[in-house]
């Protein structure tokens, strides 16, 4: 058996929506620093978790989807946790796919590791750019400086991204909406989305009116449509 590069919690086998214009697999890496009270994926956060996905399960799908799949998409998780990473990467791409990125940018240095690698970055905003605000939205645990570092990193590259943030009321007001598109305008980010919060599980409280308050708001639609030259909804 080969030897486990990166620590897999699942995969998605055939993606359309998590690369642009690409037919990609999604390699969901098992953990993440971070403890986000609208995570979706909580059973990928602990990264001591056994899982059942080997690395050459991933290789053995790849061979056999040559041809029809574009890209391997490296989410989590957060990818930059694991230290196999850009080896991972130099792998598939070795094997004749793109690749591509999702990350809420904890980690500077893991990301210029790999940052020549990818063709893509989906970049999670979770708040606006105030430490308190940051560590609220992420279990009390990002620290923004970081963050912002990450995002530098991937403005200065060239390498086409985008940042999106989801929009979870117990977390975030209209206000702080502006706060970020302000900020990313300033820094020179140009694709822009807000996702909408459904609520996992856990929380008993927050309604959907709750939730698409962001999404009634035309003037805020209006402001983000006006500060970024690519931006849009996801819901």
């Amino acid at each position: 058996m080969a030897e486990n590069l990166i620590k897999i919690g699942d995969i998605e086998k055939f993606s359309i929506v998590d690369l642009p214009s690409k037919i990609a697999a999604v390699v969901f890496m098992q953990g993440c620093p971070w403890r986000c009270p609208f995570c979706y994926n909580t059973s990928l956060q602990n990264a001591n978790a056994t899982t059942e996905v080997e690395w050459e399960h991933l290789i053995h799908l790849l061979e056999h989807r040559k041809g029809i799949l574009d890209a391997v998409v490296f989410s989590g998780g957060e990818p930059l946790m694991q230290k196999g990473l850009a080896q991972a990467m130099d792998t598939v791409k070795a094997m004749g796919f793109e690749v591509g990125m999702h990350t809420g940018g904890y980690n500077p240095e893991a990301l210029r590791n790999v940052i020549d690698k990818v063709m893509w970055i989906g970049f999670d905003i979770k708040a606006p750019f105030e430490e308190a605000h940051y560590k609220r939205a992420t279990g009390g645990i990002a620290q923004v400086e970081k963050v912002k570092e990450s995002l530098g990193i991937l403005l200065a590259s060239g390498v086409h991204f985008e940042c999106r943030t989801t929009c979870d009321p117990r977390i975030l007001s209209v206000e702080d909406i502006y706060k970020i598109a302000d900020d990313l305008s300033a820094l020179g980010v140009k694709e822009y989305y807000l996702q909408k919060y459904r609520p996992i599980p856990s929380d008993k409280i927050t309604q959907d009116a709750d939730c698409e308050k962001f999404f009634r708001d035309e003037k805020l639609l209006n402001y983000l449509r006006e500060k970024f030259a690519v931006f849009d909804v996801r819901k």
